[in-house]
């Protein structure tokens, strides 16, 4: 039996990524669910369980390190292995830098998408070399690109990019993969319930929306991309063309930045 842990799968992509997992491996696999919201994560444990998969159910805030360890600790509990790990769980930043008055928020921020990644990960990793398995990140286009708005957000982004990307080398001889997934703009709530300039919620959207990429086909390919083993998953053309053009015309691809942005 397959032992995936999943964190930020009460919603969203992770919850999305978990029911297809679970369509797949049926009683083959077991999936560790996390986040912070009890009652979601029980309800996707649900239809998770109605697919034939194995259920664990934990509570848990990335941003607290104690949190990540005793997740990664129930799951090896319950199942004795762990063969994967998709550091998921994130929140979401809009607002210009001038604008932020206190920056407590950005730290916050950076504890829940950085740090709670690299906890889960040193937690899970012992496990992760005996079962030679795999290690998802999920970042962002706007950890590959700076938009702006964004600062808050791509500055954690690129933190995990490059955390990750010199795993990646570290685990090469250990028979560990290291996928990190840089979706562009999902249709998922994550914008909505971000932080704002005064560290509130934003509760909107600043990006534009029109052409978002469906959740299901987001969890898809960051599941195939995990299978596959590959390094990277970039998801669109776009997000492919600018990361070729940042290297060769860095002012374009400034340009297409403030084009997905949404006029004030």
């Amino acid at each position: 039996m397959r032992v995936i842990v999943i964190t930020g799968s009460s919603d969203g992509i992770g919850a999305e990524m978990a029911r297809q997992l679970a369509a797949r491996g049926g009683a083959q696999v077991a999936l560790v669910l996390a986040a912070r919201n009890g009652a979601m994560l029980d309800e996707v444990a649900g239809q998770c369980g109605s697919l034939g998969a194995h259920t664990l159910a934990v509570p848990t805030d990335v941003s607290v390190q104690a949190e990540c360890i005793a997740l990664i600790a129930a799951a090896v509990a319950r199942f004795g292995r762990i063969d994967a790990l998709v550091n998921n769980a994130g929140r979401s930043a809009h607002a210009l830098f001038e604008d932020v008055q206190d920056l407590g928020w950005y730290e916050d921020l950076m504890r829940v998408n950085l740090w709670g990644s690299v906890w889960c990960t040193h937690a899970a990793l012992a496990h992760l070399k005996a079962s030679r398995g795999s290690i998802v990140a999920v970042s962002s286009l706007a950890g590959l690109v700076g938009v702006p708005g964004r600062t808050a957000y791509a500055a954690t982004k690129f933190a995990m990019a490059g955390f990750f990307e010199a795993l990646r080398a570290e685990l090469k001889g250990a028979g560990v993969s290291v996928t990190t997934a840089y979706p562009g703009v999902v249709a998922t709530q994550i914008r909505h319930h971000g932080y704002n300039a005064a560290g509130g919620q934003l509760g909107k959207s600043l990006l534009k929306e029109e052409g978002a990429m469906g959740v299901e086909e987001c969890a898809r390919l960051i599941i195939d991309g995990m299978e596959g083993r590959r390094r990277e998953v970039v998801m669109t053309a776009r997000g492919k063309a600018g990361r070729f053009l940042k290297l060769v015309a860095p002012g374009l691809v400034e340009n297409m930045a403030l084009a997905a942005v949404k006029e004030p």
